[in-house]
């Protein structure tokens, strides 16, 4: 004879649950009734349970919008109730389930959960974000061509800081309005523990560009690195914010890596390339220590040019 009814949102997200052993029951914005609720399209007295000593059955109680079953243009009228029923009431849904209706698996813990768990901690989010601030700032030094004082790199650190710290604020306002645990913490943790990583790979990135030709396969492995660090960052949040299956995490993560990095390609293949006659040139000076190998001397450069004249000077002389 027990019955639940859960009051659900239109995307069937649950906002409350309640449980009933008694043989009849009243749903509407009444304060008399047994489920009290204040969406103002719902009537007074709108909706009647009853239990037969065998099934359940509900009823409009004559309503000014009446009650629908999901997906029917018909009123409700002495209908037997069969368990995961949704019935519509004004702009408001509630779900009927008996005790007996099967539930999912139980999840288990990720295996991450104890990275997250660090991650969460305040002085993780601490050293993170002030990494990320001060890596945006000497960035931002490096590509100034003017000298600038300390406090003029603070800007462009702050408020770079604080655009990427959106994101994991974002995620954390959806699990919240979704009826999830927002985990603001955790969310920043992991987000900038990635985003520092991001910059690893990008450091990486040039290391490789400026000692291997830009044909070689070890650059299309080096630019896969930050596709795969995009790719778990959106999986953590997914894990996070949002108790979803292995499967729908994994397309959700899989569908806005493809969204970000497809469409910055799309944007560059749009724009139409502009004719240069020229090779490209790269102007960048860096260090003698992002060479892999040493370099050589003037004077060995000169006799390695002139073995190389000569072994083409014997390669002519013989055609």
């Amino acid at each position: 004879m027990e019955i639940i009814i859960e009051e659900i949102s239109k995307g069937h997200k649950l906002i409350g649950r309640h449980k009933f052993s008694q043989p009849s029951l009243n749903i509407g914005r009444g304060y008399q009734n047994d489920i009290i609720i204040s969406d103002p399209h719902v009537c007074a007295d709108h909706l009647n349970f009853n239990f037969d000593g065998e099934a359940w059955f509900v009823s409009d109680a004559d309503t000014i919008n009446g009650s629908f079953l999901e997906d029917s243009k018909q009123v409700i009228n002495n209908h037997k109730i069969k368990s995961g029923d949704v019935i519509s009431l004004g702009k408001s849904q509630i779900r009927v389930y008996f005790p007996n209706h099967p539930i999912e698996d139980t999840a288990t813990f990720s295996p991450f959960e104890n990275l997250i768990n660090i991650a969460r901690h305040p002085a993780t989010i601490a050293f993170s974000i002030a990494l990320f601030a001060f890596v945006t700032g000497f960035i931002f030094y490096l590509n100034n061509g003017k000298e600038v004082t300390f406090t003029q790199l603070l800007v462009p650190a702050i408020s770079m800081t604080l655009m990427f710290a959106l994101w994991p604020a974002a995620i954390s306002v959806v699990s919240h309005l979704t009826k999830h645990d927002a985990r603001i913490t955790s969310q920043l943790g992991i987000c900038f523990i990635f985003f520092n990583l991001m910059w690893v790979s990008d450091i990486i990135e040039r290391f490789v560009q400026f000692n291997v030709s830009s044909q070689w396969p070890l650059m299309w492995l080096v630019s896969i690195v930050p596709i795969g660090l995009a790719f778990c960052l959106f999986w953590f949040n997914c894990s996070i914010g949002f108790h979803t299956t292995e499967r729908r995490r994994m397309v959700i993560s899989i569908g806005l890596t493809v969204l970000l990095y497809g469409g910055t390609e799309l944007i560059q293949l749009s724009k139409k390339p502009e004719f240069n006659p020229l090779p490209q040139y790269n102007a960048t000076l860096m260090t003698p220590n992002f060479n892999i190998t040493a370099s050589s001397s003037v004077d060995e450069f000169v006799a390695d040019s002139t073995k190389l004249f000569e072994k083409a000077t014997k390669e002519i002389d013989k055609d």
